[in-house]
């Protein structure tokens, strides 16, 4: 899968010295999920502490920011407005701001700070509220920009895409040179025009496809198959005056 997933993991693995094919189905990468997203880059406020979640969004953002710093890959630190629009919701802005400190949300760049109206109309005059939360560490980031330093970094750490590369299925064992699936094996992977390809590893990240795929592969023990869990996001456009946010 050529999504941010995948391109981030190729990146990775051939950054380590592995040969790594990078396969995806479509003619561009990161055109499914990735290219479907708000592009913004969380800051880690609203997890249980301690989970994985929580651990992954804050690491993953520091580490997020420095690639795009070390990559020029645009981004904007823009922050974010949490607010209370009337008083008996001040208590949970308190409430969240204990979450973010308990995930690590700590210093000047990155701990929630308290703001009173006013002060938070001084950074937005279109809000109205009693009170607000100011998260430093939040911004926006160019999906497709990244990617596409990504997948630069892969290629040039020797790392190979092949587009158009559907995979219909695949075996764990018991086919050609395969061994096994697992330590020590190898998995047979089939391509929609024919193709055989044998891997010593194979990491899938094909998206909401990836239930799907784990499916396909043959010796695949049915405990590994992730259950696909759908949801639904809905986006609202402003049209017909410019936007009333600075």
């Amino acid at each position: 899968g050529g999504g941010v997933v995948g391109l981030a993991v190729a990146r990775a693995l051939s950054r380590s010295g592995r040969e790594v094919l990078l396969l995806e189905s479509e003619s561009l990468t990161g055109s499914g999920t990735s290219s479907r997203n708000s592009e913004v880059v969380h800051a880690g406020i609203y997890y249980t502490a301690g989970s994985l979640k929580a651990r992954a969004c804050v690491e993953g953002r520091r580490a997020l920011y420095s690639f795009c710093e070390a990559y020029a890959v645009p981004y904007s630190r823009c922050g974010k407005l949490l607010v209370a629009t009337e008083e008996g919701e001040l208590a949970q802005l308190d409430a969240v701001a204990e979450k973010a400190r308990a995930n690590g949300l700590s210093g000047s760049g990155e701990a929630l700070v308290r703001l009173t109206s006013a002060e938070a109309a001084r950074l937005e005059p279109e809000v109205r509220c009693v009170g607000a939360l100011h998260s430093p560490s939040t911004g926006i980031v160019d999906s497709h920009a990244l990617m596409t330093a990504l997948l630069a970094d892969a290629e040039r750490h020797g790392a190979t895409l092949a587009l158009g590369s559907s995979v219909v299925g695949g075996e764990c064992g018991g086919s050609d040179a395969v061994a096994g699936c697992g330590a020590g094996g190898r998995v047979l992977l089939r391509t929609a025009d024919g193709t055989q390809l044998a891997c010593d590893e194979v990491v899938n990240c094909a998206g909401h496809g990836a239930p799907r795929l784990a499916a396909a592969l043959g010796g695949m023990p049915r405990s590994h198959v992730p259950a696909a869990h759908f949801a639904k996001g809905t986006y609202f456009a402003l049209s017909g005056r410019p936007s009333p946010f600075r």
